[in-house]
């Protein structure tokens, strides 16, 4: 009787110990899966959370110092598109222009090439109606727009007859950033950020065909002010229309 109550001890503790086993084996197979499977989605999410922060926070810089300078220099520059008629079509004369403007022509820093953000000027400053605009960016303003983020193109500006807004650019398809894209439009008023999706053919942003999102890419596009004439590509939620929007 003792050697089968042993027996049978002996049978229970294997069995216990067979199915500790059998569970150990289980949490190790969990464990592979977890950090195995997901580290694509781990990357993914890490790149998209980057995305979200440096673009937001690059539009919170271009919107603060543009504000800056319409609050310092409220009349901004009255000449524009005076001494140069058609140079600046309805552009709003107390925000800075396109930094290409031919407004620029004979002042003491000429036009640029393209119409980068970090290229705009101030209007009014240094004073009155004078086209020596200051930059809003450098040293001398001691105010300082941050590299571009990974995998997208400098912010362009525009200041026309649609009103003025900026945008970046990416025609790269890594699976995060449209994820990172609509996370940071939600963040926003409807009608105020918009993405305008080019990757099957060029999309004008504006009345006058002046400002584009090139074929194949996608842009994002930041308003700061909206005029009647305004063009609006629609979001994937097709929520911001002409007909919705102020």
């Amino acid at each position: 009787m003792i050697s089968n109550h042993k027996n049978i001890r002996i049978n229970q503790e294997r069995g216990s110990a067979l199915v500790y086993i059998l569970i150990a084996i289980a949490l190790l197979a969990a464990l592979t899966v977890t950090f195995m499977k997901p580290s694509s989605q781990q990357t993914s999410s890490q790149g998209s959370f980057r995305t979200i922060a440096n673009v937001k926070n690059q539009i919170d810089t271009i919107t603060s110092a543009v504000q800056s300078c319409i609050l310092t220099y409220r009349k901004g520059d009255a000449l524009i598109n005076v001494t140069i008629p058609g140079s600046d079509p309805s552009a709003r004369k107390n925000f800075p222009i396109k930094p290409n403007s031919t407004h620029y022509t004979g002042a003491t820093i000429g036009a640029t090439a393209g119409r980068l953000v970090k290229d705009i000027r101030c209007p009014g400053n240094p004073g009155g109606n004078d086209n020596n605009h200051a930059h809003i960016f450098g040293r001398t303003s001691g105010k300082s727009l941050p590299p571009v983020p990974d995998l997208f193109e400098d912010w362009q500006y525009y200041n026309g007859i649609d009103g003025v807004f900026f945008w970046i650019k990416t025609n790269k398809t890594d699976a995060f950033i449209n994820t990172a894209l609509q996370k940071i439009d939600d963040r926003y008023d409807e009608c105020e950020v918009d993405i305008v999706d080019a990757s099957a053919a060029v999309k004008n942003m504006d009345s006058l065909a002046e400002a584009t999102c090139e074929v194949g890419y996608t842009c994002l596009r930041m308003r700061m002010t909206r005029k009647p004439s305004a063009v609006y590509n629609g979001d994937t939620d097709n929520e911001e229309t002409a007909a919705s929007c102020p």
